[in-house]
């Protein structure tokens, strides 16, 4: 985790899923999250950070 990233992800909780993942799903569901409160939000998106390696990293380590 990069302090960036889990910078954003107190502050701008879906900016830091979409650095991580992209536009999927787990963006969308982290959008509904903060919309519902913010505080869930910010736990999904910190899961996120620590849960999962970044978009591209993912895709050099499967070729």
């Amino acid at each position: 985790m990069d302090f960036i990233r889990v910078l954003f992800a107190f502050i701008v909780p879906p900016a830091a899923v979409y650095i991580q993942l992209g536009a999927g799903k787990q963006f969308w569901i982290n959008c509904v999250l903060t919309l519902l409160g913010f505080i869930p939000g910010m736990l999904h998106a910190v899961y996120i950070m620590a849960s999962r390696r970044p978009g591209l990293e993912r895709l050099q380590q499967n070729t």
